[in-house]
């Protein structure tokens, strides 16, 4: 079967930057699984998954208009610590977790203060050109649950 709108795929990446430095890796674990052509993963790595099948393996790069966006310069805020979530003390460089109306949100410290943070909004990997080495693992027809909720269940998908 091959990965089209409502079937749900299972795949393992490794994501390199534009110097080749391996950023994060899912083969030590289960495989990504998610609902195709629901929004569900960033555009790039869908368009490119499009078409394959189970034990496709292949290199994807994604520009920032296909990933994660540009950076965008503006986009500094100031938050109260107590909406921080990840650690107890905060420095410079470190990566939080904020609730906003629009769910969950990772930025990075800029500034730490006592009661402040300054956290730059942008997601951490904004503006950069990424690679992605992926294999498929599974493909599969989604079920009409997974349809009328919008993702994936089972392992590496949604658990409710």
């Amino acid at each position: 079967m091959n990965i089209a709108k409502d079937t749900v795929v299972q795949f393992h990446y490794t994501l390199t930057d534009e110097q080749g430095e391996q950023l994060e890796s899912s083969k030590n674990g289960d495989p990504v699984a998610y609902l195709h052509g629901h929004k569900n993963m960033i555009v790039g790595v869908e368009k490119a998954l499009d078409g394959k099948a189970t034990g496709d393996e292949f290199s994807a790069t994604v520009s920032p208009e296909e990933g994660y966006g540009e950076r965008q310069e503006e986009a500094i805020q100031r938050v109260p610590v107590k909406h921080l979530q990840g650690a107890k003390v905060w420095k410079p460089g470190m990566v939080a977790t904020v609730h906003t109306e629009q769910g969950e949100r990772q930025v990075t410290v800029v500034k730490a203060g006592r009661f402040m943070v300054t956290v730059d909004i942008n997601h951490p990997l904004a503006g950069k050109t990424l690679t992605f080495d992926i294999s498929v693992e599974s493909v599969r027809e989604a079920t009409k649950e997974e349809i009328e909720h919008g993702h994936a269940h089972g392992v590496g998908g949604h658990q409710h």
